[in-house]
């Protein structure tokens, strides 16, 4: 994995000591919370309902047992314990004291982390496909072109106050698991007549209102795709709407200019951008291709023992094809029935880092379904792992079923939600274990957001539930249809909402309506996308 250079370490140390001066100057009184907004947000921190939180970067979710143990200490020291994994392979914590702030940054400066550009109308932590540089189906490891992007965007004076946020995924497989198409810009790296490139797609998003984004240019050299990136951000920036916020975001852009007359203007300035010569030079990334080698994998079995029933499931679900046959890729789910989605204790970090020194070659991935991976495990060492993990409680063999639910927050904490995802996340995943049913139901994604803004990408389930105010009380909208992978769709709404009682029997009778019509080989997904909206509807609003 990529380890800082002198320039990363002296950057992220200044910026470190310019927040602890602010921050001291705020606690003061010298600057009003008003000024000092602007400054803290540019450090990750925001203000919630109950405390200020911290959303640390973790660059397209890789990290190190030793960067991992430290999200613990950050947990224990100025937390209550424990921390929350988003779906931008991020991490947040929760109850965080202004006069801790600093100091969390500098101790998370000792292992080459920070907090910089995971707020502000910048561009946001580079997210990827999780399983990035293990992938048996990937034709190269992303890996090194989000870091290339991240070093490129960071900072970048010219992109340092867009118009709204901004978000980058980078993919290297025909299948999406990093919802590559409803980010504001989707790269995928493909070949063309044996040259490596890369698909842009442009105009994703989720919130208020969700768009999948439309391929702008099929191939764009891979020696040249950061420029491609650079022009797409001028365009966006010269054009974007700065008086409205929620119009602000390029989707709207790109949609009330057209695809084609936004992809015009983005070609009029990369080929300006070409003449004036942007791109890094090769030798860089090189440089960072170096840090990305592959471990000394080992030859040994390549079959999988599994004798024991809970193993065998364990094995079935959480696990995932590795491009070395004698390795697979492990995923540990933090959605035990009745947890909060996503959520991890100091413990639970400091037992995973220690599993990715023993059995994955020190390496941990954060998921975009805010679960870990471990991505290099020998199949010889997996039922080692897998007991491991059941005497922590973390071996769940719940992966793409129901009770992998992704959430946000909601108003739990967040100061923007009108509705409580936790509660309901924890009811769904209980009454779904308690029946037995996940299994049957087989790959079912459903997703909880608070809010509009969609932080829990219910756009994108194949059962969505937003979180709405309806005259004071919580209401929650049912959608079905949803996908972020490579079959993208957004959800359409059902109906009429329901109070926390009715959505959890609305999605009973949305899977009971699936196992009576489904075909075999279907998942609810397909089932939906066969008979469609109206069977759902009637047995979920009949009589």
């Amino acid at each position: 994995m990529y380890r800082y250079d002198h320039y990363d370490q002296a950057m992220v140390e200044a910026r470190v000591a310019e927040f602890r001066d602010q921050t001291r100057r705020r606690l003061e009184g010298k600057l009003t919370e008003e000024q000092f907004k602007p400054l803290r947000l540019m450090n990750g921190l925001y203000l919630q309902l109950h405390a200020y939180m911290l959303r640390v970067a973790i660059p397209y979710g890789t990290l190190s047992s030793r960067q991992l143990e430290m999200l613990a200490t950050i947990a224990d020291k100025y937390d209550r314990g424990y921390g929350h994994f988003t779906t931008r392979q991020n991490i947040q914590f929760n109850w965080i004291r202004l006069e801790d702030a600093p100091d969390a940054l500098a101790d998370l400066a000792t292992v080459e982390m920070h907090a910089i550009q995971t707020s502000g109308n910048c561009i946001r932590n580079i997210s990827c496909d999780h399983f990035a540089g293990a992938a048996a189906d990937e034709i190269a490891d992303p890996r090194p072109y989000a870091e290339l992007l991240r070093q490129w965007s960071s900072f970048h004076p010219e992109f340092s106050y867009l118009p709204r946020k901004f978000k980058i995924a980078v993919i290297a497989s025909e299948r999406d698991r990093a919802a590559m198409r409803l980010h504001d810009i989707g790269i995928r790296l493909v070949t063309r007549g044996g040259a490596l490139g890369a698909q842009f797609y442009v105009g994703g998003g989720m919130g208020r209102t969700p768009m999948i984004a439309p391929l702008i240019r099929d191939f764009v050299p891979i020696d040249q795709f950061i420029t491609y990136a650079e022009a797409v951000l001028r365009v966006y920036n010269r054009y974007g709407r700065r008086d409205n916020k929620y119009k602000a975001r390029i989707k709207i852009l790109v949609h009330e200019l057209g695809a084609e007359a936004f992809r015009r203007e983005v070609e009029a300035e990369f080929a300006h951008l070409i003449e004036v010569g942007v791109e890094p030079p090769r030798a860089e990334l090189e440089r960072i291709k170096a840090h990305f080698a592959d471990p000394p994998f080992a030859e040994g079995p390549t079959t999988i023992d599994a004798g024991d029933p809970a193993f065998a499931r364990w094995v079935e679900r959480n696990t995932h094809a590795h491009r070395h046959p004698a390795y697979v890729s492990a995923i540990i789910s933090l959605k035990p029935a009745g947890g909060i989605p996503g959520d991890a204790s100091a413990a639970q970090m400091r037992l995973v880092a220690e599993l990715a020194r023993q059995y994955s070659f020190d390496e941990v991935r954060v998921m975009h379904t805010q679960n870990l991976l471990l991505p290099h495990v020998a199949k010889a060492d997996l039922p080692a792992l897998w007991q491991a993990l059941a005497r922590a409680g973390l071996a769940s063999a719940n992966i793409d079923t129901i009770e992998d639910i992704i959430a946000c927050p909601g108003l739990d904490y967040c100061s923007l939600a009108n509705a409580r995802s936790i509660p309901l996340a924890q009811r769904l995943s209980e009454r779904f274990a308690a029946t037995g049913r996940s299994a049957v139901l087989g790959e079912l994604k459903l997703k909880i957001s608070g809010c509009i803004n969609a932080c829990g990408h219910h756009h994108a389930g194949h059962i969505g539930i937003l979180g709405v105010d309806k005259k004071g009380r919580e209401n929650y909208q049912l959608s079905l249809g949803g996908s972020e992978a490579e079959d993208v769709s957004l959800a359409r709404i059902t109906g009429p909402g329901f109070d926390e009682d009715g959505v959890i029997a609305a999605v009973e009778k949305a899977t009971e309506v699936y196992l009576a019509e489904r075909k075999e080989g279907e998942r609810f997904l397909d089932t939906y996308r066969r008979i469609g909206m109206e069977p759902f509807k009637e047995a979920i609003y009949g009589g």
